[in-house]
């Protein structure tokens, strides 16, 4: 039995929702009870304090601890399009068409703090923002507990910046940014710069910044592509020895491709985990198969029952948008290539067929 009502009370309560009982819970009743801190600075400590709340961080249980707390706020979310938690960070989503629309987001803010006062947690409203997305979004502002939440036209999301107008544009410029920076911190500590300890070092500590989720922003724009492979013409340039060489012709020399051609290859990678269930979502919500019945018609693309229908888009951000713009480079790669065994194997055979196959001319 849980006892008196103290500060651990509604997550034991929660766990024994969950079907956790007996030794395991009053296991977890022990560890989170009668907890003390204080602050230690130069050498001169504070008195002790009981911990009245949250669960030991650090500790591997307390993320386990703090999702089952506040799963039950999905619940509350039943009416609007999205719900996404990532630890202590959730995000709404909604398609807004009517005033009804609106009203629900609204209502389900409401409930969200509501749900906050009843469970004794707190949203810091100077925090939370919203991001009005397409061209006839009515706007509609939004409060959360009597104030008017701000409106905001970039956000960084798990290290990924996103805009209102969903290019990645502004993505491409932090990332490549930052990648200079770093290179130029390998430039000034190595003087000699011979090709297999710097492209090392690039590889290690700079290209991550340019390819980072980059199947999520892969940019279309010339200028986008052009200002990230800018920063990887600059570091090959930086190796000893190949001053007369072309950026082509130094990227064949060092064994390397364009940051292009690599985002093509994470595309496919990333597509073959999704089709085989690796990356844990569900293929059908992301592609349809060619094979599906499509108003009775037969084509070309459903002679491979691994094929992914090519949807239609009319606009840029949608032609591009990685459903999108995968399907016609993953319906001609060969059937054997779709069925490897796990995504490194699929990985090496795909680099084994760009190899065999023609080399395309980049535009500049």
């Amino acid at each position: 039995m849980i006892s008196d009502f103290g500060y651990c009370t509604r997550l034991l309560r929660k766990l024994q929702a969950h079907g956790i009982t007996g030794s395991v819970l009053r296991w977890i009743d022990s560890w989170l009870t009668g907890r003390q801190q204080r602050v230690v600075l130069n050498g001169e400590g504070s008195t002790w304090a009981d911990v009245l709340s949250g669960v030991p961080q650090g500790s591997l249980l307390g993320p386990v601890l703090f999702t089952i707390y506040i799963n039950d706020i999905d619940l509350l979310a039943l009416l609007i399009t999205l719900l996404l938690k990532f630890a202590d960070d959730t995000k709404l989503g909604q398609i807004v068409r009517s005033k009804t629309d609106a009203k629900n987001l609204q209502d389900c803010l409401d409930n969200l703090m509501e749900w906050a006062a009843k469970w004794g947690m707190a949203f810091n409203t100077k925090k939370c923002k919203v991001m009005h997305i397409g061209r006839h979004n009515p706007r509609t502002p939004y409060q959360m507990g009597g104030e008017i939440l701000e409106t905001t036209e970039e956000e960084r999301d798990i290290g990924v910046l996103t805009s209102c107008n969903l290019k990645p544009s502004g993505q491409c410029a932090k990332a490549a940014n930052t990648a200079n920076a770093v290179l130029g911190q390998i430039n000034r500590a190595f003087h000699f710069r011979d090709r297999w300890t710097f492209i090392r070092l690039y590889k290690l500590y700079v290209r991550p910044h340019l390819e980072f989720a980059a199947p999520a922003w892969c940019p279309w724009n010339q200028a986008d592509i052009e200002y990230l492979e800018k920063v990887q013409r600059r570091a090959v340039k930086m190796v000893s020895g190949l001053g007369s060489m072309s950026y082509e012709e130094r990227l064949k020399e060092l064994g390397m491709e364009t940051l292009r051609e690599r985002r093509e290859e994470l595309d496919m990678v990333e597509t073959f985990k999704i089709m085989n269930g690796i990356s844990n979502v569900q293929p059908g919500i992301w592609f349809d198969s060619a094979t599906a019945p499509d108003g009775g018609r037969v084509t070309r693309q459903a002679a491979d029952p691994l094929n992914v229908r090519v949807a239609g888009a009319r606009l840029d951000i949608r032609k591009h948008f990685f459903s999108v713009r995968v399907c016609e480079k993953w319906n001609s790669l060969p059937s054997d290539m779709k069925t490897c065994k796990n995504a490194k194997q699929f990985k090496t055979a795909y680099q084994k067929l760009k190899r065999s196959s023609p080399p395309q001319a980049e535009n500049h």
